[in-house]
């Protein structure tokens, strides 16, 4: 891929503002869900928040964040969309988004869709991964969840074995919008055919992802799906 740079064009003021999803943002670059931020610098998620509402633009917060929606909400104005992990047990799920998600995030973001199953991380697996024992998953602090326990090989892979909800599929994007008033985007698709059946669904928007490239081998990089 190569840029096919224009000549002659008057760049003297410069302008790379436009909107997204309803939002004015200052350029067309937003912060994609990183989870567990603060195995990365103590302030996590809220040195992020800040960044993002700083510069004008959309970040989105992990499920597996560090700092809990109302805690990132509490660094001030900003617009953040929730990516939401649907978990085997619904309840919590809906307890998650009617009473974290209710008037701190601008949007719902059910991702991701590509991991009913996480990828073979060998890295996770080599280092035997798990939380440090001082930090925890901020937004399921008091629902019945269970914890990342140390595993013999990935302590995530163990987690979202037990938890993740492997039955998810298109019936449960109308269910989310049964239980929630955001607008729901779809995480992760990489063909044509799935963007089309989630315009039919119900989707607000789609955000085309292979994952970072670390959850199945041989997809197309995001760029070629795009």
């Amino acid at each position: 891929f190569l840029f096919r740079p224009r000549i002659l064009i008057d760049v003297s003021k410069i302008d790379m503002a436009t909107t997204v999803l309803g939002f004015k943002i200052s350029m067309p670059i937003m912060i994609a869900p990183t989870a567990m931020q603060k195995m990365a610098h103590p302030e996590g998620e809220y040195a992020t928040a800040r960044a993002a509402s700083a510069a004008g633009t959309i970040m989105t917060l992990s499920s597996w964040a560090t700092s809990s929606v109302e805690e990132v909400a509490s660094t001030g104005p900003g617009i953040r969309i929730f990516q939401l992990y649907v978990y085997s047990d619904r309840h919590e799920v809906v307890h998650l988004v009617r009473r974290r998600c209710k008037g701190w995030v601008s949007k719902l973001l059910l991702s991701p869709v590509d991991t009913p199953r996480l990828g073979r991380r060998e890295a996770d697996i080599k280092n035997r991964f798990v939380l440090p024992p001082f930090l925890n998953l901020k937004n399921f602090e008091g629902l019945d969840l269970g914890k990342m326990d140390q595993a013999n090989d990935s302590g995530l892979a163990s987690y979202v074995a037990g938890q993740i909800d492997r039955t998810l599929s298109w019936k449960d994007v109308k269910w989310l919008q049964t239980i929630t008033s955001l607008p729901i985007l779809v995480k992760g698709v990489l063909t044509a055919e799935d963007a089309r059946l989630a315009v039919q669904n119900g989707a607000a928007g789609i955000i085309v992802s292979n994952h970072g490239a670390r959850q199945l081998d041989y997809v197309p990089a995001t760029i070629s799906a795009l």
